[in-house]
């Protein structure tokens, strides 16, 4: 493929920026160990730039006993040995730049491994500098934990520790301890971690469970959740967390002061960016807006809406209409997938034979929407779900909830580059960190990478259709009512207005020209054929249709 480097958008180029998502453990091994590293990042810079993405999201390659494949750092200032150096990291984000790719990294602050240093400190007593550095609380008389607070992995979030006879918080696995963001030195010592990486170079963060940082000094029980409320997509519903409303235990007020101290500093950096990711229920988009409103807090948020099993234009009207009417001046990154979901392709299609079709869809309509994209590695070859027997897992969260929650190793197998290769060309050692799914095998880059008609090679049309029509990146957005199961909305920026419609069902859709489409041009999406506007305009099953419209006045 033809190397292509991309154009710096200026100091706002994260504002309808496309990211993607690289999981270094399943991306490229070059040391036959069957696990990905930098290196293997490195060498595929040219395929990701040939996407047309403006930015990569690199999740977490820090030291770590890899208890939860690296969300759980032990040193936040070193690359783990099995990724490799910080100079191959050095290397890597050097040839990102030389091609005009920005680098953000994940940033793991809400808690640390247990064998970080700060948490062996912490633990040795209560009196010790670091005694206040994580959450720990007294048993109740009876030697029960303090409150009723569950852990997203299952069981109880407190985990006793003989030494100070206290038990510690931990949201995630007992070996992921609670960082205490009460206490203002722990503050200090999380922004001298993101120093370190700015002063390195990277062009911005994206910040794992940010709404996660500090906890509620009371300690008070979180309520049991309404039964007839809509439940929220933070856990999966054979998972008890989600019978809670997490009140206490997340999304405190204090946050919002503490996203004010790290926009500070990342304003000191030219052209840096900040992503929170925000699990919080039905409160996300509130959530959202309290993060980065004000142009002094975060830079953008996403959420789980769009990474749940829904598809229908009800669905999706919803949650984008509660977005433009709760975010007034804050900004989103929209995802139908990431390495904690299912593959949207497999979540969506009701019948194996719509697969590259259903990928092709869900890239329109997420390249239509107001808002920044991040789109999650393999994605572009509208890989499926890969399907694991038991003894493959590694996910401890699909381990503890087998089989009614297969886990998260099922959108995170190795990326396939070469169909002919031993393990589709992702390592040449005997056995990779997760089996290659022989279902990915066929939809390999070298396959699709020939064939004008794949996913792939959509991909790049529709990015670089979104490219040319600036519109797409930063225009205004604006619902149109229909009386029909139909998504539509409008996109309008000086002197451009573009119209489109989304059928997301599996029947045709007749719609009647009005006034404005009478005057309409039709407009040739990248994998769907325009529609002239007639009478009436036929929409397919699981097509849209897009007209360039008079400019309103």
């Amino acid at each position: 493929m033809n190397e292509t480097k991309r154009v710096s958008r200026g100091k706002d180029w994260w504002r309808g920026a496309a990211i993607y998502q690289v999981y270094p453990r399943s991306f490229q091994d070059t040391t036959a160990d069957g696990i990905g590293d930098l290196q293997g990042v490195t060498l595929r810079l040219p395929y990701i730039a040939s996407l047309g993405v403006d930015a990569i999201w690199l999740s977490p390659f820090f030291t770590s006993p890899q208890a939860d494949m690296g969300y759980d750092v032990s040193d936040y200032c070193d690359v783990d040995p099995m990724f490799g150096t910080l100079s191959d990291f050095d290397e890597m984000l050097a040839e990102a730049h030389r091609l005009g790719l920005k680098i953000i990294i994940d940033q793991v602050i809400s808690h640390t491994s247990d064998q970080h240093p700060w948490f062996k400190e912490s633990r040795s007593s209560r009196t010790n500098p670091k005694a206040d550095w994580y959450v720990w609380a007294d048993p109740k008389p009876d030697g029960n934990p303090p409150n009723n607070w569950l852990s997203i992995f299952g069981g109880p979030a407190w985990e006793w520790d003989g030494v100070r006879r206290q038990f510690y918080m931990h949201n995630f696995l007992t070996s992921q301890p609670d960082l205490n963001f009460h206490n203002p030195d722990v503050q200090d010592a999380v922004l001298k971690v993101l120093k370190f990486w700015l002063d390195r170079g990277v062009d911005g963060f994206r910040l794992d469970t940010v709404n996660y940082y500090f906890h509620s000094r009371g300690l008070e029980n979180n309520p049991p959740a309404d039964p007839d409320a809509e439940m929220g997509n933070d856990a999966p519903d054979t998972n008890p967390y989600g019978m809670q409303q997490h009140l206490y235990d997340k999304s405190q007020p204090e946050n919002v002061d503490f996203m004010k101290r790290i926009r500070a500093l990342l304003d000191l950096y030219p052209d840096r960016a900040t992503v929170g990711e925000v699990g919080d229920g039905t409160r996300s988009l509130q959530t959202l807006a309290a993060y980065t409103s004000g142009g002094d807090k975060l830079h953008m948020c996403y959420t789980f809406d769009l990474l749940g099993p829904e598809f229908s234009a009800a669905h999706f009207r919803k949650c984008i209409n509660a977005f433009e009417t709760k975010v007034r001046d804050g900004w989103v990154c929209w995802a139908f997938s990431n390495h904690d979901v299912q593959r949207h392709v497999s979540r969506f299609i009701a019948h194996p034979d719509e697969r590259d079709h259903m990928a092709k869809l869900c890239l329109t309509l997420i390249a239509t929407l107001r808002g920044s994209i991040c789109l999650y590695q393999g994605e572009e070859l509208g890989l499926p779900e890969a399907e694991l027997a038991f003894e493959d897992l590694r996910d401890p969260y699909g381990i503890r909830f087998w089989p009614a929650f297969k886990g998260r190793d099922g959108c995170r197998t190795p990326m396939v580059w070469d169909s002919t290769a031993r393990h589709a060309g992702f390592t040449a050692a005997d056995k990779p960190w997760l089996p290659v799914s022989r279902a990915h095998t066929g939809l390999a880059v070298d396959k699709q990478d020939r064939d004008p008609a794949s996913v792939l090679n959509h991909y790049r049309r529709m990015l670089a259709f979104r490219d040319e029509h600036a519109v797409l990146r930063e225009g205004r957005f604006r619902f149109i009512d229909t009386n029909q199961d139909l998504l539509v909305f409008e996109r309008e920026r000086e002197g451009e207005r573009f119209r489109f419609y989304f059928n997301l069902t599996r029947s045709p859709a007749t719609i009647e020209a009005d006034r404005v489409l009478s005057e309409a041009v039709p407009v040739a999406l990248p994998g769907f054929p325009p529609q002239e506007a007639g009478e009436s305009v036929l929409i397919l099953p699981l097509s849209v249709v897009c007209f360039r419209l008079p400019v309103a006045e």
